[in-house]
Protein backbone atom coordinates (compact mmCIF):
# COMPACT_ATOMS: atom_id res chain seq x y z
CA UNK A 1 0.00 0.00 0.00
CA UNK A 2 1.19 3.67 -1.04
CA UNK A 3 -1.59 5.94 1.27
CA UNK A 4 -0.67 9.02 3.42
CA UNK A 5 -1.65 7.09 6.67
CA UNK A 6 -0.56 3.51 6.86
CA UNK A 7 -2.15 0.53 8.44
CA UNK A 8 -2.62 0.06 11.25
CA UNK A 9 -4.12 2.85 13.32
CA UNK A 10 -5.49 3.42 16.77
CA UNK A 11 -8.91 4.95 16.56
CA UNK A 12 -9.76 8.64 17.96
CA UNK A 13 -11.94 8.04 21.04
CA UNK A 14 -14.44 9.19 23.72
CA UNK A 15 -15.04 10.10 27.23
CA UNK A 16 -18.28 8.95 29.07
CA UNK A 17 -20.25 12.11 29.55
CA UNK A 18 -23.95 12.33 31.55
CA UNK A 19 -26.05 14.21 29.24
CA UNK A 20 -25.86 15.33 25.60
CA UNK A 21 -23.38 18.03 25.34
CA UNK A 22 -24.35 21.84 23.63
CA UNK A 23 -22.02 23.91 21.20
CA UNK A 24 -20.52 22.97 18.37
CA UNK A 25 -21.01 19.50 18.51
CA UNK A 26 -22.07 16.63 15.58
CA UNK A 27 -23.94 14.47 16.95
CA UNK A 28 -24.04 10.86 15.97
CA UNK A 29 -25.25 7.20 16.62
CA UNK A 30 -22.79 4.98 19.00
CA UNK A 31 -22.92 1.70 16.94
CA UNK A 32 -22.70 -1.32 18.65
CA UNK A 33 -20.27 -3.67 16.54
CA UNK A 34 -16.84 -3.67 15.89
CA UNK A 35 -14.47 -0.57 15.66
CA UNK A 36 -12.59 -0.68 12.16
CA UNK A 37 -10.56 1.67 10.55
CA UNK A 38 -10.63 0.52 6.58
CA UNK A 39 -7.51 1.44 3.97
CA UNK A 40 -7.98 1.15 0.32
CA UNK A 41 -5.34 1.40 -2.17
CA UNK A 42 -6.95 0.16 -5.36
CA UNK A 43 -7.40 -3.90 -5.07
CA UNK A 44 -5.13 -3.62 -1.63
CA UNK A 45 -7.93 -3.58 1.21
CA UNK A 46 -6.72 -3.78 4.78
CA UNK A 47 -9.19 -3.82 8.41
CA UNK A 48 -7.67 -2.75 11.30
CA UNK A 49 -9.16 -3.23 14.70
CA UNK A 50 -9.32 -1.25 17.60
CA UNK A 51 -6.01 -2.79 18.90
CA UNK A 52 -4.49 -2.25 15.40
CA UNK A 53 -4.76 -5.78 15.10
CA UNK A 54 -5.71 -7.28 11.22
CA UNK A 55 -9.35 -8.32 10.85
CA UNK A 56 -9.68 -8.16 6.97
CA UNK A 57 -9.87 -11.93 6.61
CA UNK A 58 -12.63 -12.30 8.77
CA UNK A 59 -15.00 -10.26 6.60
CA UNK A 60 -14.68 -11.21 3.05
CA UNK A 61 -18.05 -9.70 1.71
CA UNK A 62 -17.03 -6.48 3.47
CA UNK A 63 -13.62 -6.16 1.43
CA UNK A 64 -15.79 -6.88 -1.58
CA UNK A 65 -18.24 -4.18 -0.50
CA UNK A 66 -15.02 -1.77 0.35
CA UNK A 67 -13.54 -2.24 -3.32
CA UNK A 68 -17.04 -1.61 -5.27
CA UNK A 69 -18.35 1.38 -3.36
CA UNK A 70 -14.98 3.77 -1.66
CA UNK A 71 -12.78 5.72 -3.40
CA UNK A 72 -9.64 4.22 -4.91
CA UNK A 73 -7.25 5.66 -2.23
CA UNK A 74 -9.04 6.34 1.24
CA UNK A 75 -8.69 5.79 4.94
CA UNK A 76 -12.10 5.36 6.38
CA UNK A 77 -12.97 5.42 10.19
CA UNK A 78 -16.27 3.62 10.94
CA UNK A 79 -18.04 0.43 12.52
CA UNK A 80 -18.49 -3.42 11.32
CA UNK A 81 -21.49 -4.51 12.00
CA UNK A 82 -24.04 -7.41 11.91
CA UNK A 83 -27.98 -7.08 11.13
CA UNK A 84 -30.94 -9.17 11.86
CA UNK A 85 -33.25 -8.04 9.79
CA UNK A 86 -35.89 -10.79 11.15
CA UNK A 87 -35.71 -8.69 14.34
CA UNK A 88 -34.68 -4.93 12.69
CA UNK A 89 -32.30 -4.54 15.52
CA UNK A 90 -27.97 -4.94 15.36
CA UNK A 91 -26.76 -8.43 16.46
CA UNK A 92 -23.61 -8.66 18.57
CA UNK A 93 -23.81 -12.59 19.54
CA UNK A 94 -23.74 -12.99 15.47
CA UNK A 95 -20.85 -10.27 15.22
CA UNK A 96 -18.84 -11.99 18.10
CA UNK A 97 -19.35 -15.44 16.08
CA UNK A 98 -17.56 -13.90 12.74
CA UNK A 99 -14.25 -14.23 14.58
CA UNK A 100 -13.26 -17.68 13.67
CA UNK A 101 -9.94 -19.57 12.96
CA UNK A 102 -11.41 -21.39 9.81
CA UNK A 103 -11.48 -20.54 6.38
CA UNK A 104 -14.58 -22.90 5.55
CA UNK A 105 -16.50 -20.86 8.93
CA UNK A 106 -15.63 -17.60 7.59
CA UNK A 107 -16.89 -18.19 4.48
CA UNK A 108 -19.75 -19.98 5.80
CA UNK A 109 -20.66 -17.11 8.08
CA UNK A 110 -20.55 -13.93 5.67
CA UNK A 111 -23.12 -16.05 3.59
CA UNK A 112 -25.50 -16.30 6.47
CA UNK A 113 -24.62 -13.44 8.88
CA UNK A 114 -23.40 -10.62 6.32
CA UNK A 115 -21.69 -7.76 8.19
CA UNK A 116 -21.62 -4.20 7.06
CA UNK A 117 -19.46 -1.18 7.64
CA UNK A 118 -21.39 1.98 9.00
CA UNK A 119 -18.59 5.00 8.02
CA UNK A 120 -18.06 7.86 10.20
CA UNK A 121 -14.84 9.91 9.49
CA UNK A 122 -12.51 10.12 6.53
CA UNK A 123 -8.48 9.96 7.68
CA UNK A 124 -7.33 10.26 4.06
CA UNK A 125 -8.23 10.87 0.87
CA UNK A 126 -6.18 9.88 -2.28
CA UNK A 127 -2.32 11.79 -1.49
CA UNK A 128 -4.32 13.93 1.16
CA UNK A 129 -3.99 13.45 4.97
CA UNK A 130 -6.77 14.47 6.41
CA UNK A 131 -6.12 14.03 10.08
CA UNK A 132 -5.21 17.61 10.42
CA UNK A 133 -8.23 18.85 8.90
CA UNK A 134 -11.53 19.84 11.36
CA UNK A 135 -14.17 17.16 11.89
CA UNK A 136 -16.45 19.51 9.84
CA UNK A 137 -14.34 19.22 6.97
CA UNK A 138 -13.98 15.62 7.04
CA UNK A 139 -17.66 14.68 7.20
CA UNK A 140 -18.19 17.52 4.29
CA UNK A 141 -15.71 15.43 2.38
CA UNK A 142 -16.88 11.60 3.89
CA UNK A 143 -20.68 12.94 3.06
CA UNK A 144 -19.35 13.60 -0.88
CA UNK A 145 -17.46 10.14 -1.08
CA UNK A 146 -20.22 8.31 0.33
CA UNK A 147 -23.34 10.12 -1.89
CA UNK A 148 -23.40 6.58 -4.45
CA UNK A 149 -22.67 4.15 -1.11
CA UNK A 150 -24.95 1.20 -1.35
CA UNK A 151 -25.18 -1.44 1.50
CA UNK A 152 -23.08 -2.89 3.05
CA UNK A 153 -21.47 -0.14 3.30
CA UNK A 154 -23.36 3.18 4.91
CA UNK A 155 -22.57 6.57 6.19
CA UNK A 156 -23.63 6.69 9.78
CA UNK A 157 -26.11 9.16 10.52
CA UNK A 158 -25.31 13.03 11.90
CA UNK A 159 -26.69 15.98 13.37
CA UNK A 160 -26.23 19.45 15.09
CA UNK A 161 -29.14 19.92 16.61
CA UNK A 162 -28.80 18.20 20.04
CA UNK A 163 -32.65 18.13 20.26
CA UNK A 164 -32.84 15.65 17.04
CA UNK A 165 -29.62 13.63 19.19
CA UNK A 166 -31.87 13.07 22.42
CA UNK A 167 -34.90 11.80 20.25
CA UNK A 168 -32.39 9.19 18.31
CA UNK A 169 -30.68 8.71 22.23
CA UNK A 170 -34.25 7.54 23.38
CA UNK A 171 -35.11 5.62 19.59
CA UNK A 172 -31.93 3.96 18.11
CA UNK A 173 -31.70 1.62 21.25
CA UNK A 174 -34.74 -0.15 20.16
CA UNK A 175 -32.44 -0.80 17.08
CA UNK A 176 -29.79 -2.43 18.84
CA UNK A 177 -27.86 0.65 19.02
CA UNK A 178 -25.84 1.83 22.35
CA UNK A 179 -26.26 5.67 22.86
CA UNK A 180 -24.91 8.79 21.24
CA UNK A 181 -21.44 9.97 20.20
CA UNK A 182 -20.56 13.94 20.04
CA UNK A 183 -17.71 15.13 18.43
CA UNK A 184 -16.24 18.73 18.23
CA UNK A 185 -16.85 20.30 14.99
CA UNK A 186 -13.36 21.87 15.30
CA UNK A 187 -10.86 18.92 16.34
CA UNK A 188 -8.75 17.25 14.83
CA UNK A 189 -8.27 13.10 14.72
CA UNK A 190 -6.45 12.37 17.11
CA UNK A 191 -5.73 8.76 17.34
CA UNK A 192 -5.60 6.95 20.64
CA UNK A 193 -7.39 10.10 22.49
CA UNK A 194 -10.53 10.63 24.33
CA UNK A 195 -11.26 13.19 22.85
CA UNK A 196 -15.46 12.87 21.84
CA UNK A 197 -17.85 12.13 24.22
CA UNK A 198 -20.08 9.58 24.31
CA UNK A 199 -24.10 9.09 26.34
CA UNK A 200 -25.04 5.48 26.98
CA UNK A 201 -27.83 4.64 28.84
CA UNK A 202 -27.50 3.98 32.37
CA UNK A 203 -30.33 1.53 34.12
CA UNK A 204 -29.94 -0.44 37.50
CA UNK A 205 -31.76 -4.15 38.45
CA UNK A 206 -31.22 -6.23 41.53
CA UNK A 207 -29.43 -9.92 40.32
CA UNK A 208 -29.45 -12.49 42.14
CA UNK A 209 -25.89 -13.88 43.12
CA UNK A 210 -25.49 -17.45 42.17
CA UNK A 211 -21.42 -18.07 42.04
CA UNK A 212 -18.51 -16.55 41.57
CA UNK A 213 -15.22 -16.65 40.05
CA UNK A 214 -11.97 -16.52 41.13
CA UNK A 215 -9.46 -13.46 40.89
CA UNK A 216 -6.60 -13.95 38.01
CA UNK A 217 -3.83 -16.11 40.22
CA UNK A 218 -5.14 -15.25 44.02
CA UNK A 219 -7.50 -18.25 44.51
CA UNK A 220 -8.88 -16.38 47.76
CA UNK A 221 -10.09 -13.20 46.23
CA UNK A 222 -13.15 -12.92 44.28
CA UNK A 223 -12.93 -11.76 40.68
CA UNK A 224 -16.42 -11.66 39.27
CA UNK A 225 -19.60 -12.58 40.55
CA UNK A 226 -21.94 -14.57 38.77
CA UNK A 227 -25.87 -12.24 37.92
CA UNK A 228 -28.75 -14.47 37.54
CA UNK A 229 -32.14 -13.40 36.81
CA UNK A 230 -35.61 -15.54 37.06
CA UNK A 231 -37.46 -16.23 33.54
CA UNK A 232 -41.28 -16.89 33.59
CA UNK A 233 -40.84 -20.41 33.99
CA UNK A 234 -38.99 -20.08 37.60
CA UNK A 235 -35.63 -21.05 36.02
CA UNK A 236 -32.44 -19.10 36.72
CA UNK A 237 -30.87 -17.70 33.81
CA UNK A 238 -27.59 -16.21 33.54
CA UNK A 239 -27.26 -12.74 32.85
CA UNK A 240 -23.68 -11.68 32.87
CA UNK A 241 -21.20 -10.82 35.71
CA UNK A 242 -20.49 -7.83 37.92
CA UNK A 243 -16.29 -7.19 38.27
CA UNK A 244 -14.20 -4.14 39.11
CA UNK A 245 -13.50 -4.65 43.14
CA UNK A 246 -10.76 -2.95 44.37
CA UNK A 247 -8.23 -5.48 45.60
CA UNK A 248 -8.91 -5.39 49.65
CA UNK A 249 -13.08 -6.15 48.77
CA UNK A 250 -12.30 -9.26 46.46
CA UNK A 251 -10.55 -10.31 49.20
CA UNK A 252 -13.05 -9.57 52.04
CA UNK A 253 -15.92 -10.96 49.53
CA UNK A 254 -14.18 -14.46 49.27
CA UNK A 255 -14.47 -14.54 52.97
CA UNK A 256 -18.15 -13.32 52.90
CA UNK A 257 -19.24 -15.57 50.11
CA UNK A 258 -18.19 -18.50 51.71
CA UNK A 259 -21.04 -19.73 53.75
CA UNK A 260 -22.69 -20.26 50.44
CA UNK A 261 -20.58 -22.26 48.91
CA UNK A 262 -22.54 -24.93 47.74
CA UNK A 263 -22.08 -28.13 45.26
CA UNK A 264 -23.45 -28.25 41.88
CA UNK A 265 -25.91 -30.92 42.57
CA UNK A 266 -29.01 -29.49 42.28
CA UNK A 267 -27.68 -25.99 41.22
CA UNK A 268 -29.41 -23.90 39.15
CA UNK A 269 -26.66 -23.95 36.83
CA UNK A 270 -25.45 -27.80 37.10
CA UNK A 271 -24.22 -28.51 33.66
CA UNK A 272 -25.33 -32.45 33.90
CA UNK A 273 -29.06 -31.17 34.83
CA UNK A 274 -29.13 -28.60 32.13
CA UNK A 275 -31.59 -27.88 29.57
CA UNK A 276 -30.62 -27.07 26.30
CA UNK A 277 -32.53 -23.62 25.78
CA UNK A 278 -30.73 -22.46 29.23
CA UNK A 279 -28.02 -20.35 29.20
CA UNK A 280 -25.87 -21.15 32.20
CA UNK A 281 -22.23 -20.30 32.66
CA UNK A 282 -21.35 -23.69 32.30
CA UNK A 283 -22.47 -23.78 28.68
CA UNK A 284 -19.40 -21.69 27.67
CA UNK A 285 -16.65 -22.25 29.99
CA UNK A 286 -13.92 -21.46 27.28
CA UNK A 287 -13.68 -17.80 26.27
CA UNK A 288 -13.71 -16.97 22.41
CA UNK A 289 -11.42 -13.87 22.85
CA UNK A 290 -8.81 -15.42 25.15
CA UNK A 291 -8.25 -19.37 23.96
CA UNK A 292 -7.83 -21.70 27.33
CA UNK A 293 -9.29 -19.11 29.49
CA UNK A 294 -10.76 -20.92 32.64
CA UNK A 295 -14.61 -19.58 32.79
CA UNK A 296 -15.43 -22.29 35.52
CA UNK A 297 -16.60 -21.11 38.62
CA UNK A 298 -17.51 -21.44 42.76
CA UNK A 299 -21.27 -22.19 42.81
CA UNK A 300 -23.52 -20.39 45.66
CA UNK A 301 -26.33 -21.12 46.97
CA UNK A 302 -28.88 -18.49 45.18
CA UNK A 303 -29.99 -16.37 48.36
CA UNK A 304 -28.13 -13.07 47.90
CA UNK A 305 -29.44 -10.26 46.09
CA UNK A 306 -27.35 -7.34 44.45
CA UNK A 307 -27.90 -3.89 42.91
CA UNK A 308 -26.14 -3.48 39.92
CA UNK A 309 -25.81 -0.56 37.14
CA UNK A 310 -25.94 -1.67 33.30
CA UNK A 311 -26.55 -0.02 30.26
CA UNK A 312 -28.21 -2.21 27.65
CA UNK A 313 -29.42 -5.94 26.92
CA UNK A 314 -27.87 -8.03 23.95
CA UNK A 315 -30.69 -10.93 24.27
CA UNK A 316 -30.68 -12.07 27.71
CA UNK A 317 -27.90 -10.98 28.79
CA UNK A 318 -26.02 -7.49 30.01
CA UNK A 319 -23.82 -6.34 27.09
CA UNK A 320 -21.14 -5.52 29.23
CA UNK A 321 -19.86 -5.79 32.84
CA UNK A 322 -22.12 -4.87 35.32
CA UNK A 323 -20.95 -2.49 38.02
CA UNK A 324 -21.46 -2.96 41.43
CA UNK A 325 -23.91 -0.53 43.52
CA UNK A 326 -25.13 -2.33 46.77
CA UNK A 327 -26.02 -5.43 48.37
CA UNK A 328 -29.93 -5.85 48.60
CA UNK A 329 -30.91 -7.70 52.30
CA UNK A 330 -34.11 -6.81 51.56
CA UNK A 331 -35.02 -8.15 48.18
CA UNK A 332 -36.03 -11.80 47.78
CA UNK A 333 -34.18 -13.68 45.29
CA UNK A 334 -37.05 -15.11 44.02
CA UNK A 335 -38.46 -11.77 42.94
CA UNK A 336 -35.47 -10.72 40.76
CA UNK A 337 -36.56 -11.47 37.27
CA UNK A 338 -36.87 -10.09 33.73
CA UNK A 339 -39.95 -7.91 34.05
CA UNK A 340 -37.75 -5.38 36.38
CA UNK A 341 -35.84 -4.68 33.21
CA UNK A 342 -37.13 -1.83 31.16
CA UNK A 343 -38.15 -1.92 27.67
CA UNK A 344 -36.25 0.28 24.90
CA UNK A 345 -39.04 1.18 22.24
CA UNK A 346 -38.95 -0.63 19.07
CA UNK A 347 -37.28 1.06 16.35
CA UNK A 348 -36.38 -0.74 12.79
CA UNK A 349 -32.28 -0.69 11.95
CA UNK A 350 -33.23 -0.05 8.43
CA UNK A 351 -34.78 3.55 9.14
CA UNK A 352 -31.38 3.81 11.29
CA UNK A 353 -29.16 2.95 7.97
CA UNK A 354 -31.72 4.75 5.84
Amino acid sequence: MNLPIMPYVAPMLAKPVEDIPLGGYSYEPKWDGFRAIVFRDRDEVEIGSRNERPMTRYFPEVVVAIRSSLPERCVLDGEIVVPDPARGRLDFEALQQRIHPAESRVRLLAQRTPAHFVAFDLLALGDRDLAGEPFRERRRLLEQVLAAAEPPIHLTPATRDPEVARRWFDEFEGAGLDGIVAKPLEETYQPDKRVMLKIKHVRTADCVVAGYRTYKNDAHAVGSLLLGLYDDNGGLVNVGVVGAFPAQQRRALFVELQPLVTTFERHPWNWAEEEPTTRTPRSAETSRWSAGKDLTFVPLRPERVVEVRYDHMEGNRFRHTAQFIRWRPDRDPRSCNFSQLEEPVQFDLADVLR
